[in-house]
């Protein structure tokens, strides 16, 4: 998919990306910061200015927003990671000034109300309470924590319920105006458009805007020369676990053979973990294997729900599954299944022009030379089997094997004895 890519005099980048063929239009907002860029005592609070971004503008009212975009059949929401947030609203092609009109004015003029801080401290605590019912999404809150403790990445992007009771508009005032700059944010239009169009309407919302200071998030730490088990202790009928290594940043040309890596552990139902664990064993009903990546570190993961009484026998067999893909011959029909898998899947996944908007909102803002899906693809195809068994035999070592489990288990020893690789 073709795209053109401009910069304003104030640093903010514009996407634009033509579908001809498309019968809808997205505007996407992409800005530099999350949760990587809080210290413990705002941890938090990047998730609840997006929540206070929808709240009203000097233009518009929280009514009027929701009016606005449900009276175009809008599809919008906002998330939050750990590097970035975004905005978005996605309508069919003719709606696509007025979507601009309103997704600017979220992202340039939000007014913070008070009184609708104080109400949406009560939706974010609800929300909290919701997430800590969710073990098998738990889990990950506690790796994170084991992986990188007491520091950004160690921590939750919703933030703490302490935090979340004292934050203030002034606190909302201040993050917003250090990290909501021009240089750190990229604009993203796809869809069934007209380019120059559109470059005027971006020029003229965003172009008054002026540059800032920019802040960067602070570097990530971690060391480790042993494995490490963080056991979150919950009276639950399954045990909820995530095992796996630490590898390689974003920005690691090895990450392509992680992908492939994952994907002949856990893609698909005729994938090792699958019919290992779940059709040979039954010990499992989920189980999905992923190499994630930040901007200054990642890890491969493997995340499981087990009965309590086979957590131990199902770290015994990842461990295994772990020693035989790096060790052993992977054969070249299961290799290009693998390939073929991956490839399948990215092409799926850029059917529509949202998916378009994040695929090159996310080259942009992180790499700054957007990497065509064609390119990407090559990457794949150019591996083999030995290429992706040197990189396990890299990161599938005891000093970066990491291991958590929220269930009713309380005696370390017993997983100690089978975490080995």
């Amino acid at each position: 998919m073709k795209y053109t890519k401009k910069k304003l005099s104030n640093g903010l980048r514009v996407i634009t990306v033509p579908m001809k063929e498309s019968q809808t239009a997205i505007m996407m907002v992409l800005v530099e910061t999350g949760a990587e860029y809080e210290d413990r005592a705002t941890n938090g609070l990047s998730h609840f200015l997006e929540h206070m971004c929808f709240k009203g503008t000097k233009n518009r009212t929280l009514d009027q927003i929701a009016t606005e975009l449900d009276s175009m059949g809008a599809e919008n929401n906002a998330f939050t990671g750990e590097t970035y947030t975004g905005y978005f609203a996605k309508a069919e092609h003719s709606k696509i000034k007025k979507i601009i009109d309103i997704i600017s004015d979220l992202y340039i003029n939000p007014t913070f109300p008070e009184k609708d801080i104080d109400i949406e401290r009560g939706v974010i605590l609800e929300e909290m309470n919701m997430y800590e019912d969710l073990h098998m999404r738990k889990v990950f809150d506690l790796y994170n924590e084991l992986l990188f403790g007491d520091q950004p990445a160690g921590r939750t992007i919703i933030g703490t319920k302490e935090n979340i009771k004292k934050f203030s508009r002034d606190d909302f005032v201040k993050y917003y105006q250090t990290h909501y700059i021009p240089q750190k944010t990229t604009v993203v239009v796809a869809g069934k458009i007209k380019e120059g169009e559109i470059w005027k309407e971006i020029k003229k919302k965003f172009g008054n805007l002026k540059k800032q200071k920019i802040i960067k998030k602070p570097k990530t730490n971690f060391s480790q020369n042993k494995p490490e088990i963080k056991i979150k202790y919950r009276d639950i009928d399954q045990t909820h676990m995530i095992v796996g290594f630490r590898s390689f940043d974003l920005y690691d040309k090895r990450n392509p053979a992680l992908s492939l890596a994952s994907t002949i552990l856990s893609g698909g139902m005729s994938s090792r973990l699958f019919k290992k664990m779940r059709d040979e064993l039954g010990l499992c009903y989920y189980v999905k294997s992923s190499n994630s990546a930040s901007v200054d570190h990642g890890n491969f993961y493997v995340r499981i729900g087990v009965g309590n009484h086979r957590a131990v026998e199902a770290i015994s067999v990842l461990m295994q599954e772990f020693k035989k893909i790096r060790d052993e011959k992977i054969t070249d029909i299961e290799f290009q299944k693998a390939k073929d898998i991956v490839v399948g899947a990215f092409a799926n996944g850029l059917e529509t022009s949202d998916s378009w908007a994040m695929y090159y909102g996310d080259q942009e803002l992180f790499h700054q030379k957007i990497q065509t899906p064609e390119q990407y693809i090559k990457k794949i195809n150019a591996l083999t089997p030995q290429k992706v068994q040197k990189v396990l035999k890299e990161i599938f070592k005891k000093e970066n094997l990491n291991l958590a489990i929220i269930g009713p288990q309380k005696d370390y020893t017993v997983f100690e004895e089978v975490l080995k690789i």
